[in-house]
C-alpha cells in the first residue's frame, strides 16, 4: 500500500522529501501536486519504474509523451539541444509557471524502454513540493498528469480520493492540498513561430 504523506508547499519538510527521493531512487512511483493538476512520476533513468508508469497509464512506451519536471532552467541544456535566445527568454520569463515547453531532445535524454524520443517537454512548476523533490534527487523526474475516467471531472483534485484510487498501484501519494483541474499550457518551441499545442492554465497573450 502506498504511503500517504502530507507536505506543505511553503516549506516542505526536508526529512519527508528525503524519504520520497529514496523511494524514487528505488524505482518507486510518486503522485504529487503541481501548480496545475496532480501528476504521477518516476526517475527517468529507472527502466522498471517506467514500465510500471506505462502500465498504469495503459499506453505503450512509444506513445508516452516525455515531460520532465526540472528544478529550474540550469539543467535544461543537458536535456534539450539548440535552445535559441528567443526560446530561452520565453522560458525564463514564464518559469516557474503553468507551462510545458516542447524542445528538441539532446543525446542525454535516455531511451524510454528502448524507444528514442526526438522531443522532450520541460516543466518547472510554480510549486515547491515537486521542485524540492527534483532538487534532492539530482535529476528531473518523468511526469504525466493524473487523469480521471469521469466524463465530467477530467482531473482528480482531492488527494484523499486520489489515494483511494491509486493506493495499490503507486508507492507514495503526496497530500499537498486540493489540486487544480486545468492542465499546463503546452508550447511547441521546435517550430517557428512557436505553436500553442494545448491551451491550459498559462496565459499565452502575456508571453
Amino acid at each position: 500500500m502506498a504511503q500517504f504523506i502530507k507536505l506543505y508547499e511553503e516549506n516542505p519538510r526536508e526529512d519527508l522529501v528525503k524519504e520520497i527521493v529514496e523511494t524514487i531512487r528505488d524505482g518507486g512511483l510518486v503522485i504529487y501536486p503541481t501548480d496545475t493538476v496532480y501528476g504521477i512520476g518516476c526517475d527517468l533513468y529507472n527502466t522498471k519504474a517506467l514500465q510500471r508508469l506505462c502500465a498504469i497509464k495503459g499506453i505503450k512506451a512509444n506513445k508516452l509523451n516525455l515531460s520532465f519536471i526540472c528544478y529550474d532552467l540550469s539543467d535544461i541544456s543537458l536535456y534539450a539541444k539548440q535552445i535559441s535566445n528567443p526560446v530561452f527568454k520565453l522560458m525564463k520569463k514564464s518559469l516557474p509557471g503553468p507551462y510545458t515547453f516542447i524542445l528538441d531532445a539532446s543525446s542525454k535524454v535516455p531511451k524510454i524502454l528502448n524507444v528514442k524520443k526526438p522531443q522532450v517537454g520541460i516543466r518547472v512548476p510554480d510549486n515547491n513540493i515537486p521542485r524540492e523533490i527534483v532538487k534532492a534527487l539530482g535529476n528531473p523526474i518523468l511526469t504525466s498528469s493524473i487523469r480521471d475516467e469521469d466524463e465530467v471531472i477530467e482531473y482528480s483534485t482531492d488527494p484523499e480520493l486520489i489515494f483511494d484510487k491509486f493506493e495499490k498501484t503507486v508507492d507514495v501519494i503526496i497530500d499537498g492540498g486540493y489540486g487544480g483541474n486545468v492542465p499546463s499550457t503546452v508550447i511547441d518551441c521546435t517550430v517557428e513561430p512557436f505553436e500553442v499545442v494545448r491551451q491550459g492554465l498559462g496565459e499565452v497573450e502575456s508571453l
